[in-house]
C-alpha cells in the first residue's frame, strides 16, 4: 500500500519511516516544507505537536486537500482529549498516541473496516451529547431560580463531551440532532456550543481557549433563567418592554456567576459582553472594537448564527446559507475577517 508519511520533525520521520519500509511503499516529507505530494497514497500518517500554532495552521491546510485518502492517521503525543478532538478537527480518521507500537501502527493501516464513523453511529453520538448537554444546562436553570451553587464542573464536562462529538462526527449531525429533540432556550445553547467548538477549532485556537470557548458558551445565556418563559418563549416579536427584559440576561448571568471561583475571568467576560458589536451598538456595556476580547467575537458570530438557524414551531428553519448571509451583512458590527473564516463552518462542515 502507497503511505505518506508528515512529520513535524526529521527524527519523528525517520522513526515513523523505519517502522513502515519493508511493510508498505512509504513516502515522507517534513510539516515545515509540505508539498503534499500524496495523490497517489492509499494512507498518511501525520505525526506533530499540536501545541504549536505554526503547526495547527500548516496541518489545516495540508489536510483540507486529503480527503480523497481513506485512511488519515494521527499520531499525538499529548494523551489530553482536546489534543484528540483537535486532531480529528482537521480531518483525522484514526487518533493514536505515541509512543505507538509498530505493530498497533501496521494494523491500523490494514484495517478493511470504515475508518469513519457510520451516520447511525454519529448521530447516537450526537444525542447522547446533547441530552448529557440539556441536562446541565437544565440543573443550571434550575440552580438559579432555587438559589443553590451552580454545578459549573457538570457543565464543563458535558461542553467536553459536546466538542469531542462535533470533532469526531462533524457538525451537520449535532445541528440535526438539537434541532430534532431539543427546543427553546435549551436548544439555543447546545447549539452555540456546538457552532462555537467547531468555528474555535476550524481556526486552529489553542487548548486552553477552546476549552475557555465551550465553557462560555454553555454558560453564555444563564442569566437567562431569571427572564419569564411567556417572553423567551413567545412566537413572534417581542414589544420594547419584553425586549428590554430580554436584554438584561447577559448582566444577569455576569451577576450569578461572578462570585464562583471555578469561573474564570474571560468566561465572566464573555457571558457578559456576547451581544456587544464593534460599533458600540451592543448591550449592556456598548462596548466597541478593542474593548472587546477574541473570545467575544468568536462566540458572538456563533450565537447569531445559531439564532438564525434555530428550529422553531412557528416558523420553517432558516437555511444556513441564508443565514450566513445575514451573518455577513453586519458589516460594522462583527469582524469581518473572522465572519469569512466562518464561512467554511458556517456551509461546509
Amino acid at each position: 500500500m502507497p503511505v505518506h508519511v508528515i512529520a513535524d520533525t526529521a527524527q519523528k520521520l525517520a522513526t515513523l519511516r523505519a517502522m513502515l519500509d519493508g511493510h508498505h511503499a512509504v513516502t515522507s516529507e517534513l510539516l515545515s516544507g509540505t508539498n503534499k505530494r500524496c495523490s497517489g497514497s492509499d494512507a498518511v500518517v501525520v505525526t506533530a505537536d499540536l501545541r504549536v500554532v505554526e503547526n495547527i495552521a500548516a496541518l489545516k491546510e495540508t489536510f483540507g486537500k486529503l480527503g480523497h485518502v481513506g485512511k488519515r492517521i494521527f499520531l499525538i503525543d499529548q494523551k489530553e482529549r482536546l489534543y484528540t478532538v483537535q486532531a480529528y478537527a482537521l480531518g483525522a480518521t484514526r487518533v493514536l498516541i505515541s509512543p505507538v507500537k509498530q505493530a498497533n501502527l501496521l494494523a491500523q493501516l490494514v484495517d478493511r473496516k470504515p475508518c469513519e464513523t457510520s451516520p447511525k453511529d454519529a448521530f447516537d453520538g450526537a444525542r447522547e451529547a446533547a441530552q448529557a448537554g440539556a441536562i446541565a444546562i437544565g440543573a443550571m436553570f434550575s440552580a438559579v431560580l432555587s438559589g443553590k451553587p451552580i454545578d459549573v464542573r457538570g457543565a464543563k464536562g458535558a461542553a467536553g463531551g459536546i466538542a469531542d462529538n462535533i470533532a469526531e462526527d462533524g457538525l451537520s449531525s449535532w445541528l440535526e440532532t438539537v434541532r430534532r429533540h431539543h427546543e427553546g432556550t435549551y436548544q439555543h445553547c447546545l447549539l452555540v456550543t456546538g457552532i462555537a467548538v467547531d468555528f474555535g477549532l476550524s481556526l486552529g485556537m489553542a487548548k486552553r481557549d477552546i476549552e475557555r470557548l465551550y465553557s462560555a458558551a454553555m454558560f453564555h445565556d444563564i442569566g437567562k433563567a431569571k427572564i419569564p418563559l411567556a417572553i423567551l418563549d413567545k412566537p413572534g416579536r417581542l414589544d420594547a418592554e419584553e425586549r428590554a427584559q430580554i436584554e438584561t440576561h447577559p448582566a444577569a448571568g455576569y451577576d450569578v456567576l461572578r462570585g464562583n471561583t471555578s469561573i474564570s475571568p474571560e468566561i465572566l467576560d464573555a457571558v457578559r459582553h456576547h451581544h456587544e458589536f464593534l460599533d458600540g451598538s451592543g448591550y449592556p456595556d456598548a462596548l466597541c472594537d478593542a474593548s472587546i476580547s477574541d473570545i467575544v467575537r468568536v462566540l458572538t458570530i456563533s450565537d447569531i448564527f445559531s439564532a438564525l438557524i434555530e428550529q422553531r414551531p412557528y416558523k420553517p428553519t432558516m437555511p444556513r446559507e441564508q443565514a450566513y448571509e445575514i451573518v455577513r451583512g453586519m458589516r460594522g458590527k462583527l469582524e469581518m475577517p473572522l465572519v469569512a473564516a466562518f464561512r467554511d463552518v458556517a456551509l461546509n462542515r
